[in-house]
């Protein structure tokens, strides 16, 4: 008899124990162990869709072995290479993989020159486990070698050797590694030209003097922090951007007329997205030597209010909270010693400290023109922030009050550096609905370890040219600013995707648009850093006694035709509360399909804003009028055909 694994709503005393012996015992060698648990090394897979895909995950572990060659010296250019999106080749000229050991390099975990600190001093990569993973990972993985003459060349799939040559070479010293992403994991994935540029530009920020030849185009910096600030701020700094440099540390920063703070924090040329000890040690020594400047008594939210900051330090052994090295965990900026030895290094906190406080505070008695309008910022937020602080106040308290998690908020268990599991924090999110059909559809298919839902009523208010008064006045927005829980900035933010979902029509279009009017015009870095994001839903069903397709647009609703044969059930769907919580699922699931919202220098917001969202205009109005006659048009040809 088939033993019964399913239990459910048996009492304690009933349950009976499956079997358990030798045969449950297993042993995974080090590329099995990857495979069958992908997420503790590279977090989640995907498809390449979204900026924090597994694939982008598996390039950066590529990337930093040759970043760490150059930061020891070696190798000023890298060549990386993706064919058709879809196999990826780097070939660095450093100092090449000591050949003896390179199949171990490659696919023998805690295997690595990263050890030896002598060999490798700031590196980013410090476990042994980063290049193997790719390896695991892929289809295929080809690793050479080139030394002292020679060339030593392994090729693997999904992390079995199966070829092993040692030739002679005349080839510049370096390594080649070429990997193709194994599709039985990483289900239909590209990579986007945009999230690869995005990493190798961000590299080239923390390394002035390397240069990458991304698919013959050349990517490099000239004023590391100071391009990166320029090439990423979507709102004009009210002063040039004040770029400081001293050893292992680099700053830069300037206060724009956006709100909110935004920033961006490095880690021997990782970036740390989540931030860390580093970031939080730039934020808090920056207001405090800014107050400390103008001696005066303000708050140190006004003086972070509009400011757009960069920090990279270079640490030895740091410690990060997760394999993907996002956040920075440790507060030492060199390892441990023991006292007799030498007096013990001090602090991140303390080294940045007591870099700001010098040259930030040497800086603005310098230039007391840039001190003068950052004086003026500084007030115009705090004049802001007391005329709306009895405002704030009462709306805290309502918010408090509020029963969130019965009126507008269906909370999920795991949130964002909660602590209670780093895997399923990545995946929370929240969906941002209307009504109360579609929010019960989707709370009722959730997976509510990791997924919120949180119900607006009615259209949102346009909050364009509004101050943040707003925020706190209109109900809507003040619950879900805590819901979020953004008010003191991204750092409190409870989910990594903030996705809205609204009906697939001019109204639910409309709900899109102003929502994310909200964001851009409040919290910019919300975007900016990618946590805001479109749900796709489907137009259409087609179905058959035999199976049903899904489609999202009509080239795939014809194709379903085409497929399932003649006179399929064919339906429309017009809203979200249409569809089912069984068939919900489906659409918020593994398979769901997002949009990310996202935001560059070249969208030049303010003006995009005024355009869409701002006064009627005549400018808009004629967009409005040529662009209905374009739909016109081919519903014609559609009725034609």
């Amino acid at each position: 008899m088939e033993e019964q694994n399913n239990y459910e709503g048996l009492p304690f005393d009933q349950l009976q124990p499956v079997a358990y012996d030798d045969d449950n015992i297993r042993h995974l060698d080090d590329m099995e162990h990857i495979r069958l648990r992908s997420g503790m090394y590279i977090g989640r897979l995907g498809d390449g869709q979204q900026s924090d895909d597994g694939i982008y995950v598996l390039l950066k572990e590529v990337m930093d072995n040759s970043i760490d060659e150059f930061k020891m010296g070696a190798g000023k250019r890298i060549e990386v290479t993706i064919d058709e999106g879809l196999r990826v080749s780097v070939r660095d000229y450093g100092r090449g993989i000591p050949q003896g050991k390179l199949i171990e390099a490659v696919s023998k975990l805690n295997t690595g020159g990263k050890y030896d600190s002598k060999a490798f001093k700031k590196s980013v990569g410090l476990n042994g486990v980063g290049i193997k993973a790719v390896n695991a990972l892929s289809s295929r993985f080809e690793v050479a070698s080139y030394r002292d003459g020679k060339v030593r060349r392994a090729t693997f799939q999904k992390g079995v050797l199966c070829s092993d040559i040692t030739e002679e070479s005349n080839e510049e010293t370096g390594t080649y590694i070429f990997f193709e992403p194994d599709e039985t994991l990483f289900v239909g994935y590209h990579f986007q030209t945009a999230f690869v540029e995005t990493l190798l530009r961000n590299y080239t920020y923390l390394n002035t003097g390397l240069t990458f030849i991304y698919n013959g185009q050349r990517i490099l910096s000239r004023h590391g922090l100071e391009d990166l600030l320029k090439d990423n701020m979507t709102s004009e700094g009210l002063y040039d951007i004040i770029h400081l440099k001293g050893e292992d540390i680099e700053i830069a920063f300037t206060h724009t007329n956006q709100y909110g703070e935004e920033y961006y924090s490095f880690v021997n040329g990782q970036h740390t997205t989540q931030g860390g000890t580093h970031q939080s040690a730039l934020k808090e020594h920056l207001a405090r030597t800014i107050k400390e400047f103008f001696n005066k008594n303000q708050e140190y939210a006004d003086i972070r209010n509009g400011i757009v900051a960069a920090i990279a330090i270079d640490v030895e052994e740091p410690m990060f909270e997760s394999q993907t090295k996002t956040k920075l965990g440790s507060n030492n900026m060199w390892p441990a010693v023991p006292q007799e030895q030498k007096p013990a290094g001090p602090t991140v906190n303390k080294y940045v400290g007591d870099f700001i406080k010098t040259e930030v505070d040497n800086y603005l008695h310098k230039h007391p023109l840039v001190a003068e309008v950052m004086l003026q910022k500084i007030q115009e937020s705090e004049k802001e922030r007391k005329a709306i602080a009895g405002v704030t106040k009462l709306a805290r308290e309502r918010a408090k009050k509020a029963n969130l998690h019965n009126r507008k908020l269906r909370d999920c268990r795991y949130h964002l550096s909660d602590g209670k599991g780093k895997e399923q924090e990545a995946q929370s999110c929240i969906f941002i609905t209307e009504g109360d059909s579609a929010s019960g559809s989707i709370t009722k298919s959730r997976d509510v370890n990791t997924q919120a839902v949180f119900s607006l009523r009615g259209k949102p208010l346009n909050c364009y040219g509004l101050t943040k008064k707003v925020v706190y006045e209109n109900e809507e927005f003040n619950l879900l600013q805590a819901a979020l829980n953004i008010e003191e900035g991204m750092e409190g933010l409870r989910y990594n995707k903030v996705i809205v979902a609204t009906d697939a029509d001019v109204d639910g279009m409309h709900i899109r648009l102003l929502m994310i009017t909200f964001f851009l015009q409040f919290f910019p870095d919300l975007i900016k850093k990618g946590h805001v994001y479109i749900l796709q839903t489907p137009l259409f069903r087609v179905r058959n006694k035999k199976r049903t397709a899904y489609c999202y647009s009509d080239d795939e609703r014809l194709r379903a035709i085409d497929e399932l044969g003649p006179n399929p059930e064919i339906t429309r769907f017009k809203g979200l509360g249409e569809i089912s919580p069984d068939e919900f699922r489906y659409f918020i699931g593994q398979e769901m399909r997002l949009e990310q919202v996202s935001l560059r220098k070249t969208d030049l917001v303010k003006d995009l804003l005024e355009f869409y969202m701002g006064k009627n205009t005549m400018e808009r109005q004629n967009f409005i009028i040529q662009n209905l006659v374009v739909e016109e048009d081919l519903v014609r040809e559609e009725d034609a055909q």
